[in-house]
């Protein structure tokens, strides 16, 4: 996948932020892509039946250009995910934030479930089953992205776009 486009985050202007990308000083998606690997846990925000908002904490690996991660189908995740696949997936940081939105994908794919099986192992030294068809294998492609360092927010923060 080539790298993502920085543009200046859509925020109001009493946030400091400059409103367009020239005058920013963007941090490189390397430093995105550094967290998104490292992470242990990543926080998944789908939407239920009612609209209303569910967050909650997964496990999963960056692979591929993309944040891969399982649940059960029967989970309020995977039930949230059958219904709405627009999604919401951030770090635990807020101080080195990395925020990505997108619809997601069910992975069935046999060799796509084992490399994810092998990276999560890699990882965690947990393998799930490749072959577990009760546990559903998804992947967040990134269409938006937002980032910064609340050190120096206004310098930092950044959109971007996949």
């Amino acid at each position: 996948m080539a790298e993502p486009t920085p543009t200046a985050p859509r925020i109001p202007s009493g946030y400091g932020v400059p409103t367009d990308a020239s005058g920013a000083e963007h941090l490189p998606w390397s430093w995105a892509v550094e967290r998104l690997e490292r992470a242990r846990s990543y926080w998944l925000c789908t939407t239920r039946s009612t609209g209303r908002p569910h967050a909650a904490p997964v496990w999963g690996v960056w692979l591929d250009d993309a944040v891969w991660f399982s649940t059960s189908p029967s989970s309020q995740k995977g039930r949230n995910l059958a219904r709405q696949r627009w999604v919401v997936i951030h770090l635990e940081s807020g101080d080195e934030a990395v925020i990505l939105e997108g619809q997601v994908d069910e992975v069935h794919d046999h060799d796509a479930r084992v490399r994810f099986a092998e990276a999560y192992e890699a990882k965690y030294h947990y393998r799930p089953d490749p072959d577990d068809e009760g546990g559903a294998v998804y992947v967040l492609r990134p269409r938006l992205a937002q980032t910064w360092r609340e050190s120096d927010y206004t310098r930092s923060a950044t959109r971007w776009i996949f």
